[in-house]
């Protein structure tokens, strides 16, 4: 060090570039130089670190001690930082940087609360992030303890995640040093995260803005969701606003800083209105402009003034991807259809369920169809703008073979398969079962990565030749006994029957199950003192780390019984699938969605499930004598005859279909671990990601686990692949391809079995099929998947594409439901039939058509959802 290398330089010096004061610290002074509103603050220069690791002779012992770790050792770089975090904690800081940094806080003000944030020169590059590698300390008062803090900032140079992460990278040791940043603190109300792109899709029209109350360190730390906005350049114009409930906010406190809860009348509150977003958005612009490039900004609000405490380049911003506006067909005089499993996958599948989950699929519909007799495809499944289709292109030697068999199908095998369905229904079960049982008791520590793979594989096929069981036996069965008893019924009905769908409600199911057991811990948990706050305050993160820590229950016996009994429910209810992709998150893997139907079912607006279900069953039961007591005859003997077949088909349907992912938990399982080993070869980013690589490159990854041979780094490729499936998820694909003639085949014209689809005219009616019957005016709250139940607030029509028995627990919250996708027999009739709500199914459009949060009129009876009018 020379006398010319200042130790401390204020923060807008043009002196603080990247070698002087780190990447964080040259980003922060051009900010400032610019005359944006920066945090005042100072640079402890990385002239001030080495001339501490200088007089202390500590170069050579963090070298030698950084160079005995192997990445490949986890152990040993622990160690390694232990022995080196020692070793500048014992060292006094050199009196001439103690008083220049005192003399820097001085001017600051009066013992002001201060971030000191590590700022090292290997940091916030365009090609490399760095991003928590370095430690942050927030309001720290006083000049002795900004310098402790400035010390273990110099430390943190050489956690254990730097050094593994900079061993990875290929950064030498001896070429990084390390800044300190000393700003004042902003005692936020409110502050978020900002992208001058959509990181998504690319778009660089538009900023994404993340927004929560109290300072930032809550969204950086993932501890709470915050709400996103999505706004236009041009105009500042929101284009997009998800509102979360924030349960959690960090807060300043005399010690530091904390998490509290929310306060209840801002949990759900928007944090940023439409002016404040227009502000930040014009401000990011003019940072981007700055700089040149795309942007990660860090920033706040306190007392309605705006500041920015951070910016980054964007390391990884996928190439702009437009939603795909062709729907380029395998076969260009082809025919698709998207029906039946496809229902179950309402989003752009993932690449390894497309590869992998797919063709096993396909290959059980195949089977099926030969058992049947009936022609089949090479390839019934197929992939479209990364949307799930059946092939139906039938050749003439197909309708030829189609037609040789058809007496004989429908003379023999069809009866048949109708009549054995209950029972190949539960040999399946027990199948798929017994296979998922054996596959999870493989232990992942010791198996290879080939062997994990192949697992998952095996639980695959075994679930897709389970749904063959449902779609070629339980699944006709229910809908022909259903349609044929209320046929039946009809012709003997008077006019102060009953409804045929009298006879159909009040019996047991998986998902009814699912909601009782939540409803009676809901109730159990009201009963236990201080026990209701310290569940509503639980976000899903949180209670997913209690269940897997043993010692979570605090010596507190309520709250370990809590926990007992909500891994219980877990264990019985959360395989049932919101999505039947496997790259989706079960309700094990996320429990946020249940927390929110426990809140509500602890107040008294909730209706008691078990009541409801009593009471259609006294409804059904009396009607049954009714009907058991008209004359004898023919009529009465067939419709009590076929009223016992669809009595016994309507529970299995519901059982079997919230049965279809009782092997996903281990499939994800197997493939997330699969994942972590990736993660650790430093070829993807997260174990999730796992399920962005096709099977072929998989199966190539783990081989070259298995047998000690470098990974090929595919987290680029994973980001494009994200970016594509964003962009494909941003148009709804129609139910028939190609548009218009899709749905005719063999002349005859299917599309009245399709949802109503994106022709209807545009206007404030949607039209769709009578679900169920009723009529109600509410707010229409869309719901794309699990991470929006909580927008759903009790009295909203739900909106969706689709519901799946995993969403059952929302029906006790609305006040009526409309879907994509669905009739009269599905799942989302069904069970707003039991709720007795309005529902109105096979939209096609309503989740684009309907404004969210604007009044809508559900007419269940007519099949149609108006925007209310003011």
């Amino acid at each position: 060090m020379t006398t010319s290398d200042p130790l401390v330089l204020d923060l807008d010096d043009t002196r603080a570039t990247l070698e002087v004061a780190g990447g964080k610290g040259a980003s922060l002074a051009r900010m400032a130089a610019a005359e944006l509103p920066v945090p005042p603050g100072f640079h402890v220069t990385t002239a001030a670190y080495r001339h501490f690791v200088e007089r202390a002779n500590l170069r050579e012992k963090i070298l030698r001690t950084v160079a005995a770790a192997d990445p490949d050792r986890p152990a040993s770089i622990e160690a390694a930082a232990a022995e080196i975090a020692g070793l500048f904690a014992e060292q006094p800081v050199p009196e001439e940087i103690t008083a220049a940094v005192r003399v820097a806080y001085a001017q600051l003000g009066d013992e002001v609360a201060v971030a000191v944030r590590s700022s090292a020169t290997a940091e916030d590059l365009p090609e490399l992030s760095f991003a928590g590698q370095q430690e942050t300390y927030l309001n720290i008062r006083g000049a002795d303890q900004v310098l402790a803090a400035v010390q273990r900032c110099w430390a943190s140079l050489w956690t254990a995640r730097a050094i593994d992460y900079r061993a990875r990278q290929g950064i030498e040791s001896d070429e990084v040093s390390l800044a300190v940043v000393v700003q004042e603190l902003v005692p936020a109300d409110a502050a978020g995260v900002l992208f001058t792109a959509d990181p998504l899709t690319g778009a660089r029209d538009r900023v994404m803005i993340n927004a929560a109350w109290g300072l930032g360190e809550a969204i950086v730390s993932g501890n709470v969701t915050p709400d996103t906005l999505l706004v236009a350049k041009s105009d500042g114009q929101i284009l997009r606003e998800d509102i979360s409930d924030k349960r959690l906010m960090t807060v300043r406190t005399a010690a530091g800083t904390e998490d509290i809860a929310v306060p209840e009348e801002q949990r759900n509150a928007r944090v940023l209105d439409s002016d404040r977003a227009a502000e930040l958005t014009a401000l990011a612009v003019r940072i981007e402009e700055l700089y040149g490039q795309p942007m990660d900004l860090e920033w706040a609000v306190h007392e309605d003034e705006l500041f920015i405490v951070q910016a980054r380049p964007i390391t990884v911003l996928p190439d702009v991807l437009e939603p795909p506006t062709e729907w380029e067909l395998p076969d260009r005089k082809g025919k698709y259809m998207r029906a039946s499993v496809l229902e179950l996958l309402p989003e752009p599948l993932s690449p390894l369920f497309a590869t992998l989950g797919l063709p096993a699929f396909g290959k059980a519909t195949k089977d099926r169809y030969r058992d049947l007799g009936l022609p089949y495809f090479d390839d019934p499944l197929v992939v479209i703008n990364g949307y799930g289709y059946y092939d139906i292109t039938y050749t003439p030697g197909m309708l030829a073979r189609m037609l040789v068999a058809q007496p004989r199908f429908l003379a023999s095998t069809l009866p048949r398969a109708l009549r054995t369905a209950p029972q190949r229904w539960r040999a399946g079960h027990a199948r798929y079962t017994e296979v998922t049982a054996e596959k999870n008791g493989l232990n992942p520590a010791k198996a290879s990565a080939t062997e994990l793979l192949e697992a998952a594989r095996a639980v695959v096929e075994e679930a897709a030749r389970y749904y063959l069981t449902l779609q070629g036996g339980v699944l006709p069965a229910t809908y022909i006994s259903e349609g044929l008893f209320s046929a039946a019924y009809k012709t003997m009905k008077r006019r102060d029957d009953p409804a045929a769908l009298t006879f159909l409600l009040g019996f047991d199911s998986k998902p009814l199950r699912a909601e009782k057991s939540l409803y009676e811990l809901a109730r159990w948990i009201h009963t236990q003192p201080g026990l209701p706050d310290r569940v509503e305050n639980l976000s899903g993160t949180d209670l997913l780390a209690l269940l897997h820590d043993k010692d979570a229950s605090s010596g507190n016996q309520a709250w370990h019984e809590f926990l007992s009994r909500f891994a219980d429910h877990l264990a019985t209810y959360g395989d049932t699938v919101y999505d039947l992709d496997f790259a989706a998150p079960l309700p094990v893997d996320d429990p946020a969605p249940m927390l929110q139907t426990l809140a509500f079912f602890g107040t008294p607006a909730a209706h008691d499930p078990r009541d409801r279900q009593r009471n259609a069953q006294l409804m059904r039961e009396q009607a049954m004598r009714a009907l058991q007591a008209r004359r004898p005859g023919v009529r009465r003997w067939l419709t009590l005859r076929l009223l016992r077949w669809a009595q016994t088909m309507s529970p299995l349907r519901e059982n079997g279909l919230a049965d279809v992912g009782l092997g996903w938990p281990t499939v994800r399982r197997l493939l997330r671990e699969l994942g972590r080993r990736l993660v650790a070869a430093g070829a993807l980013g997260t174990d999730e990601d796992v399920f962005w690589l096709r099977v072929d490159e998989l199966q190539e990854a783990a081989q070259a686990l298995d047998n000690a041979r470098p990974v090929k780094d595919s987290r680029a490729l994973v980001a494009e692949r994200r970016a594509t499936a964003a962009a494909q998820r941003m148009v709804t694909p129609p139910h028939a391809l190609p548009a218009g003639g899709g749905a005719k085949l063999l002349g005859l014209d299917f599309s009245k079995l399709l949802p109503a689809g994106a022709d209807q005219d545009s206007g404030a009616m949607v039209k769709g099929v009578p679900g169920s019957p009723g009529r109600v005016t509410a707010p229409a709250r869309i719901v794309h998947g699990p991470s929006d139940f909580s927008r759903l607030r009790p009295g909203d029509v739900l909106v969706a594409k689709i519901t799946t028995p995993a969403w059952t627990p929302l029906f006790a919250l609305a006040s009526a439901v409309v879907t994509d996708v669905g009739g009269p027999l599905s799942h989302s009739s069904i069970v707003a039939r039991e709720y007795h709500i309005p529902a109105v199914l096979g939209t096609g459009v309503a989740t684009e058509r309907l404004p969210d949060g604007a009044p809508v009129t559900v007419d269940g009876d007519a099949g149609t959802v108006t925007v209310a009018t003011s």
